[in-house]
């Protein structure tokens, strides 16, 4: 019979005193506490089942700082004294959102408040003098986070991500003092996710970078920047060195909502512990939520965060719940957006890129300029018509204070429009400026640059661009960056500069070069191999080969959009992924729509709701081009895309293909397509020999015979209701 070992058999140095250690000791002793202190931490920041009590493990901690006390020059890299809590799996990890983070749609006027306000009962059928209460509160200019709960426990805390998937950041997020990490309220839900922004107040800043100066590191740009800098940190003692704080705004799954109305959740969730804006009030008219804008942003600048703008939530949650979702935005909510930040300065050059799609993008250089506290220099011009002469003076302005694309040190405004991000200031041009000629040929490659005309309405496009196709190497190139980019296939370690790197050395080419990357790699000399590039090493090649084989199985609709297909977004993607369900049936059907526009196929394509004519071409367009059907047909042998989950598992119509046709009486016609598609239907602008059900109200015509000729299932709309219902 085996014996079993003891704790002081299997750790012999732990009853020792640290005064009587000697280095040897120490350093074995270091080593045992670094491994059970992670131990310990895993178990209790990453799978909440602690196995000791929290005396026995503050012991642990208290030793293995007596001893590094003692020893200085034995500190470990993986020191339990640098770390708070356990590092996030793989870096971070990443964290699929039970019910998805959407962004909200955006206004800047008040005329833009009343239309939303119009668009609403439009939808739900309601006249235009019924009223309806609104929640108003500031939109704060921070980091998106939503905090799961089981049991009454914070498990899990991730970031916004693409919406549907993002970082896993939850070692960090419990050294936030604003967030509890435990709710005993008898009456709080299990599970409950609560859902806010993390931010870091003004005055906070202000120290952080005083502290980042006198130690002469980097200083952040603005508030927004350095709090989502720490929360990103791999050791979560920096973050927790950091001041950051937390605003509740919402939540995601749940069993059932908080209350009646989005101001009784509020007064739920703050009776819970979790901290809401206190600026937030509830409006019953347009007259108080645009009263409420005006006061807050008169009082803006003596808040101690930084606010964009009011953000306006229907209150009633039934009417919230029948509204929906469009796109990535709800129907029910919107940001009333505050006026842009200006400065001037100077346009010094521009330069024309070449994009994934052949466009040819002016960009202007401009003299370096702050404006909400950000440095722009550089501003998408997006074409050739309103550009001004070199030595001309650009109004540069950051919308809503700081705009997303002018933390990355660029204004991506067309600089063209008082609306937009820059306007040129002509009557400050030089007399020796000159204007901009814009190239006939790409710039890239040398083709006939040309600005497509219309067909149907013979107008020019305003874009002009490069006929070289997958000859010019800079659409070779931003596709492959494309292909990699976050909301595609989003593998790390390889960014813009990594990919350029390795197409001008000819390691890839096109995206399925991507994938046996690391087989490649092993058959080449070893001093040709990446870890010995300048500027590798062995262990970013192991990272590199890592992500790319953890990507090999990604959605479809992540699948489709990196393919960069012009007009494809990643709305498109998933309503195309929606549609077809697998890689196979996908690729299939479009290919019989490249090879006849007529056919049923196309029809089918064209028919999907939300897709028009010009994405059903453009996506035929690209399966027509033999190279492409080839990249495709490669990819598809080393990927794996996974079909997205059904909106509702338990849908009696999910995955059916449904139309609706005549006048509906119980609710409008939009609000029937999106109930429809929230239980994971499809709804189609024509009947097909593929629908499923045609919703048939008084009034209609071709759609209903046409169901009758092909033996579609017709239904009436309190049939449909008994159906989904």
């Amino acid at each position: 019979m085996s014996k079993i070992k003891s704790k002081k058999e299997e750790a012999p140095l732990a009853g020792k005193p640290v005064a009587g250690l000697d280095a040897t000791e120490a350093a074995a002793e270091l080593a045992r506490l670094a491994a059970e202190i992670a131990h310990h931490d895993s178990l209790y920041y990453q799978k909440d089942a602690p196995e000791v009590s929290d005396a026995a493990y503050d012991a642990l901690r208290k030793r293995n700082e007596a001893i590094e006390a003692r020893f200085p020059d034995l500190v470990r890299a993986d020191s339990p004294s640098l770390k708070v809590g356990a590092a996030p799996v793989e870096a971070f990890g990443k964290v699929v959102h039970r019910v998805p983070m959407l962004s909200l749609g955006n206004v800047f006027d008040e005329e833009g408040v009343r239309d939303f306000l119009d668009r609403i009962r439009r939808f739900l059928g309601l006249d235009q003098d019924a009223e309806l209460a609104f929640t108003a509160e500031p939109k704060i200019d921070g980091l998106s986070i939503t905090l799961r709960y089981e049991g009454g426990r914070l498990v899990q805390a991730a970031t916004r991500g693409d919406g549907y998937e993002g970082e896993n950041v939850t070692a960090n997020v419990r050294t936030i003092a604003d967030i509890p990490h435990e709710i005993a309220a008898k009456d709080f839900p299990d599970p409950f996710e609560v859902r806010g922004e993390i931010y870091m107040s003004r005055s906070a800043f202000q120290k952080l970078n005083d502290a980042q100066a006198a130690r002469g590191d980097r200083l952040f740009a603005n508030p927004r920047n350095a709090a989502a800098g720490s929360l990103r940190q791999l050791d979560p003692t920096i973050t927790a060195s950091r001041p950051l704080a937390f605003f509740a705004y919402g939540w995601g799954e749940a069993p059932a909502p908080p209350a009646d109305t989005q101001w009784g959740a509020y007064r739920a969730m703050k009776k819970w512990g979790f901290p809401l804006n206190p600026l937030a009030e509830r409006t019953t008219s347009v007259e108080d939520m645009l009263k409420t804008y005006r006061d807050i942003e008169s009082d803006r600048a003596s808040l101690d965060y930084d606010i964009d703008g009011i953000v306006y939530k229907l209150d009633r949650l039934d009417l919230q719940e029948r509204l929906g979702f469009v796109s990535r935005s709800p129907r029910f909510a919107i940001a009333h957006k505050f006026p842009a930040e200006q400065a001037t300065t100077v346009l010094n050059d521009i330069e024309i890129q070449v994009g994934r799609t052949g466009a040819l993008t002016p960009v202007a250089k401009l003299e370096p300029v702050t404006v909400g506290g950000v440095v722009v220099q550089n501003a998408t011009l997006h074409n050739e018509d309103y550009i001004a002469g070199i030595g001309a003076t650009a109004r540069a302005c950051a919308r809503a204070a700081i705009s997303a694309s002018a933390t990355r040190s660029s204004c991506s405004g067309p600089a063209t429009s008082s609306r937009k991000c820059s306007t040129w200031v002509l009557d400050k041009r030089p007399k020796e400026s000159k204007r901009f000629k814009f190239p006939t040929h790409c710039p890239s490659c040398g083709s006939l640059a040309v600005r497509e005309v219309d067909e149907k309405t013979g107008k020019r496009d305003v874009v002009c661009r490069c006929t070289g196709g997958l000859i010019c190497p800079a659409q070779r190139v931003e596709r492959l960056k494309h292909f990699v980019s976050r909301n595609a296939f989003d593998i790390e370690g390889l960014g813009e500069k990594r990919i350029q790197e390795l197409y001008d050395d000819n390691i890839i080419k096109s995206p399925p070069d991507i994938f046996t990357l690391e087989e490649k790699d092993k058959e080449k000399d070893p001093d040709e191999q990446l870890a010995k590039r300048e500027g590798w090493g062995a262990l970013s090649a192991q990272k590199l080969f890592a992500a790319i084989q953890a990507r090999r199985a990604v959605k479809l609709d992540r699948f489709i959009y990196a393919l960069g297909i012009r007009h494809v977004g990643e709305i498109t993607g998933r309503l195309l992924a929606r549609r077809y369900g697998t890689a196979e049936t996908f690729v299939k059907a479009m290919r019989a729509a490249a090879d006849d526009r007529s056919g049923e196929a196309f029809a089918e394509l064209d028919n999907i709701e939300g897709i028009g004519p010009a994405v059903a071409v453009a996506i035929a367009d690209f399966f027509a081009e033999p190279h492409n059907v080839t990249v495709v047909d490669e990819l598809l042998k080393k990927v794996k895309p996974q079909e997205l989950e059904a909106v509702d598992h338990a849908s009696p119509v999910s995955g059916k293909t449904v139309v609706f046709t005549g006048t509906l009486e119980r609710m409008t016609r939009s609000e029937a397509k999106a109930r429809a598609e929230r239980l994971g239907a499809k709804v189609a602008g024509s009947v097909s020999k593929n629908t499923d059900y045609v919703v048939a109200g008084p009034g209609a015509g071709s759609k209903l015979k046409n169901a009758k000729d092909l033996g579609v299932n017709v239904l009436t709309e309190d049939e449909w209701l008994a159906l989904i219902e």
